[in-house]
């Protein structure tokens, strides 16, 4: 039993650890959505020759009238764009690298309290992880310990600790998708998506999710089956001990009653063949030198 309980516990602290990677790399990358925003083209300069609007003219004089022959998508520019829960970084068509915006400045200001209720729910997710994982740990030193009572509370509080991280988890993971699809709508003009979709930080925050679930049901698991199985062995260590018990006791009382029946034996003799009747004699008042002196008598 000790080999399943610890092939558990390290499927357990496996499970949660993974969680804990995937949460802790989604909370801080900024890949949980991924898309295209639709910018105008920038004036063509003597740095910039492709992707900008070439007017052919001397646009220092403010007289001249310029005009574009570009119409349609062809005036704007598709740039690349990735967001996360504290960060929008998107390209710099102006110059090379990328343009960082706070999220939160971006987010409307009806949804900014959601938003943070999430990031706080993203964080007490993590720490109930670590919390559930440093558990788990102690329980798999125990599981190869004699003490069983002691893993097997450790393993209840790692469940319920890993169950408690999931929900919030969870949650979080609704709230900011929440937010961001509100934001897509009525979020700054200039920072509209042209079209977007889940990115690979969404992704790992529901594979977190995952793990943590199938964590707390393995331990949970774990917990069951470690009860079920020390209450099978103790009821039937208690069924051996009554069984040996009752053996030992009735070979107590045969051992008693044969015992009382040889101390209290008593010896019956018979009187004289001519007066026809049987004399109860003990067999302690029998003696046989006086039993010899009856006889001569008798012979006399």
């Amino acid at each position: 039993m000790k080999t399943t309980r610890k092939c558990r516990a390290l499927l357990s602290v496996s499970m949660n650890l993974l969680a804990l990677f995937f949460s802790i790399t989604a909370f801080i990358t900024t890949y949980w959505c991924v898309g295209t925003q639709r910018v105008p083209k920038p004036k063509c300069t003597k740095l910039r020759t492709h992707n900008c609007i070439d007017y052919g003219v001397n646009e220092t004089d403010p007289k001249v009238v310029v005009y574009s022959w570009e119409t349609g998508d062809d005036r704007f520019l598709f740039r690349q764009f990735h967001t996360g829960i504290w960060f929008s970084c998107a390209e710099n068509i102006h110059d090379e690298g990328e343009k960082c915006r706070s999220f939160i400045d971006l987010a409307p200001a009806s949804e900014r309290g959601v938003l943070w209720l999430s990031v706080v729910s993203e964080m007490l997710y993590i720490v109930l992880l670590i919390v559930g994982f440093s558990l788990m740990c102690l329980e798999l030193v125990h599981s190869s310990t004699s003490n069983m009572i002691d893993g097997l509370k450790l393993n209840a509080f790692a469940a319920i600790f890993t169950v408690l991280s999931g929900l919030l988890g969870m949650v979080a993971h609704m709230m900011y998708t929440q937010v961001f699809q509100v934001t897509v709508t009525l979020g700054p003009a200039d920072w509209r998506p042209y079209n977007w979709d889940y990115g690979w930080s969404f992704c790992m925050a529901w594979a977190s999710f995952t793990c943590c679930m199938g964590a707390s049901v393995t331990t949970l698991n774990s917990y069951t089956k470690t009860v079920i199985e020390f209450r099978h062995k103790r009821k039937t260590f208690v069924q051996s001990i009554r069984k040996e018990q009752a053996r030992q006791a009735l070979g107590y009382y045969r051992d008693h009653s044969l015992r009382s029946i040889s101390q209290t034996v008593e010896v019956y003799t018979q009187t004289p063949y001519s007066s026809g009747i049987r004399t109860h004699v003990p067999a302690a008042s029998l003696d046989p030198s006086d039993e010899s002196e009856t006889l001569g008598e008798d012979q006399c």
